[in-house]
């Protein structure tokens, strides 16, 4: 792990591009409705929330390790929206 900055700049672009992969699909997709995509939109923000707030902990006894499981936990969240989004 480079950094803690750089984590938060890989949650806000990974998240952030699942966002905007959303409202491409709708875009697209017009007459589909945007109940679906509204869902996921909401649940990457709800992500967003929770994976910054434990990169703001500040007591951390093995910050390695700890980080390490937030990178984790960030990529199975994209994994999930992704493949939401690719079921639309």
């Amino acid at each position: 792990m480079a950094s803690i900055k750089n984590l938060k700049k890989d949650i806000n672009y990974v998240l952030g591009d699942i966002i905007e992969a959303c409202y491409t699909w709708e875009l697209y997709n017009p007459k589909a409705g945007s109940a679906g995509t509204e869902a996921i939109i909401d649940e990457a923000i709800e992500s967003f929330d929770v994976l910054i707030e434990k990169v703001n902990v500040k007591k951390i006894e093995d910050k390695k390790a700890y980080f390490k499981a937030i990178n984790l936990e960030l990529e199975k969240t994209a994994h999930d929206l992704i493949e939401k989004v690719n079921k639309l």
